[in-house]
Order: structure tokens, then sequence, then C-alpha cells
């Protein structure tokens, strides 16, 4: 029955995309909203960007490879953010959209297209607020009517799409969403799609509804999602590069890769996806330092054996100082900030941070060179890497009695 949230979960690892009119500016995805707050900026002076939004033929394929060369297996890109404008042909419910932009195209289209050539499972993510439309403050059921049919052309016109992420909600959550009719229509003509709704920052985790099938962990820390009434729930912790989730061309405060690779290797250790954020330049092209990053971190999940894919949360034993894992026949210690081992200077990291399990180790193998590891008993030497190579997490592949 749930088949569908399982195959999601052994997805495990996707990219976000943040990618809109805001990335004509380079001001980051809310940059309207700031410009109009604290310098006066109409929507209507903001919308005129449309006019030199021109997006590159093949953007969607370059996305797909970046993508694929860190190892993702799915892509959630916004289809239409805060700021109204849609990637997709609305056919006729706006003409703030891409075909009516300089591209004069169906970007949602060649998204698909592009995902469905490079073996990448496509999903959808999809504003709840919107600054451009009138109804969405001075009529809200005339707005919800909107979006409903937004969304609507998204379930219909594109094929089978691997679920729909919501944002928004935070917004006012007080309001009267029609959440019941909203994911009714989903459920119509995409039965086996994800359904999920950001719940922000601030509420981490929480299903909101009987229909959610994944909760998220925006930037924070994520937990085995509970069941919800008996029904498997997914979840999803969504990360950003730097500071901004939209392109922002003066933003280099770019988190570090290890501190991203090993969010992933937590996420998959407590049952969580991770989607992993990029923002394209105006044009659709990504940064070469997004891509870079990518690449580096799709080297490490290929030289670790694309482990995390199959992996779970291993409850067998405990160790201090590792991410325990299982694929159901295996089980892995990723043990993270493990230096390069030299005698230049530096520590021996085997000899001063041990992994100690809670059970006794029989044997143990590192993935990332398959030689085998030395045990004692219960304890896991990290033996640090060779010098020539510094991965900052190993993960070895052992076994208890």
């Amino acid at each position: 029955m749930y088949e569908y949230i399982e195959n999601f979960r052994e997805l495990g690892f996707g990219m976000f995309v943040h990618f809109g009119l805001f990335s004509t500016y380079g001001h980051g995805e809310w940059y309207f909203e700031q410009a109009n707050r604290y310098k006066g900026l109409t929507m209507e002076e903001y919308a005129r960007a449309k006019d030199r939004f021109r997006v590159k033929e093949g953007w969607a394929r370059s996305l797909v490879r970046a993508a694929k060369s860190a190892g993702c297996k799915y892509i959630t890109l916004t289809t239409r953010h805060h700021e109204g404008f849609s990637l997709y042909d609305t056919q006729g419910l706006s003409d703030f959209d891409a075909p009516h932009s300089a591209t004069g195209r169906d970007l949602i289209r060649e998204f698909v297209d592009a995902c469905r050539e490079g073996g990448v499972v496509p999903f959808f993510y999809h504003t709840m607020i919107d600054w451009h439309h009138p109804d969405f403050k001075d009529n809200f059921p005339k707005y919800i009517d909107y979006l409903v049919s937004s969304v609507e052309i998204l379930c219909k016109n594109y094929g089978r799409i691997g679920g729909l992420w919501f944002d928004g909600v935070w917004n006012n959550p007080g309001a009267d969403w029609q959440l019941d009719r909203l994911y009714s229509m989903i459920r119509k003509y995409q039965p086996e799609a994800m359904i999920i709704n950001n719940t922000g920052l601030h509420s981490l985790g929480v299903v909101g509804h009987s229909e959610i099938d994944a909760v998220t962990f925006e930037r924070g820390k994520p937990f085995a999602p509970p069941e919800n009434g008996g029904k498997l729930i997914a979840g999803e912790l969504c990360e950003v590069l730097n500071d901004h989730w939209g392109y922002a061309a003066d933003d280099i405060n770019y988190k570090p890769i290890a501190a991203l690779i090993e969010e992933l290797v937590e996420c998959r250790a407590c049952g969580c996806n991770f989607l992993l954020n990029i923002g394209p330049r105006g044009d659709g092209s990504v940064s070469p330092i997004d891509a870079a990053y990518l690449s580096e971190i799709g080297r490490w999940v290929k030289a670790n054996k694309k482990f995390i894919y199959s992996a779970r949360p291993y409850d067998g034993a405990k160790a201090d100082g590792a991410y325990l894992l299982t694929d159901g026949k295996n089980v892995y210690a990723a043990v993270p900030g493990v230096p390069m081992w030299t005698n230049i200077g530096a520590a021996n990291y085997s000899e001063e941070h041990p992994v100690t399990f809670s059970r006794r180790i029989t044997s143990a193998r590192w993935l990332d060179s398959g030689e085998r590891a030395t045990v004692s008993g219960n304890v896991l030497p990290p033996a640090g890497f060779p010098y020539g190579t510094s991965l900052t997490m190993r993960v070895a592949k052992v076994k208890l009695k």
C-alpha cells in the first residue's frame, strides 16, 4: 500500500533547485519581498524582469548531469516560487509564466524530459503563497481556486512524477488552505506521488495532514519519522550550500563539503532523505562552485560504494563516535572527521579516536579502500586516510557478534 513511500526512501539523496525570475536579479529567492519592504520596489517593476528572463537551451540536461555527478537520484524544482512566476505553461490562468517571458518556452516540460532521459526522478516544488496574484491578499478563497487549478496542470500534463513539495502554509497557519481539496485532486491524477508540505523552520518533523507522505526538516536536525495512524511516513532534510536558496551572486559563505557529507549520512542513519539545494543563474546554468561541490560529494558517494541508498537506521548496537546504518544484511559504521594519517607532524587518528561498540566486532573492512580494519574486541580504530587521500569520513562494513 505504501510501496511508493518506501521507494522514495530508497532514493535517499536528492537535489533541490530554486530557480525562477528571482534568479535574474541574483540577490536570492526572497529578493522582491526584501526590496519591496526596504526600497519600495513594486511588483510591477519587479515583474518586468520576465522580459530579460532568457534561459539557455539544454539548461535542464545540464541540471540533470550536475545532480547525477553528486549521486542524486531525484530533483525537486521550483515550478513556482513565492514571487508567483511559473516555469510552466499555466494555460491561460496567468501570463506571468515562462512561455510569456523572453524565454518563450515551457521549462517544466524541458525539465521533465531531461530527468526521464537521464534516469532521475522529477519532483515539483510549488509555493502556497503568492506575492504577485492579487487574490492572495484580496480574495483568499478565489486564490485557492487559482492555486488548485495551477497544481492540477502540473499533475495532468507532465506524466508520472515523484511528488509535489509545497511551501508556505507557515505564512498563515490559521487560514483555510483547503488542503483536503488540493490533496484529493493530486491523488486523482498522481495516486503514487509523494505529498510533502514544508512545515518551516520552527515545526520540524510535523506531519500536519493525513495525506502527508514525508515530513520536513528545513536546515534542522532530522529524526526518525513516526508512523501516522499506522501509515508509513518518510522524512527529508533540505539544506542549502551557502546562505541563499536562490542564486545570489555575492554569497560566498559556503558550508564545508565535509559538513554536508556528514549531514547526508546523519539523514540516512535516522531514516531520512537528504535534499541538497543549488540556485542556478538567470540563464539556467549551474555556477562553477555549485557544480564543483556536487562533483566532490559524488566522489565520496562513489568511493563508499553508494551504500547510502540502501542504508537504514541500525538499532542492533550502539557505537561511540560513529553513525551506524544497515542495508538489512550488512552493518556500516560511518566515522566523521577522519584526517589523513602521516608522520609529517600529524597525529595518528586511529590511536586517539577509536570507535567503541556495544557489541563485539568480528571483522571490519573500509569501503573506500577495501582494506581490512584492525579490530580489538568491541573497538574499531578508525585508521586515518593514507597520505595523498583525505575524504573526511570513513565507512567500514562491520560484522558484529
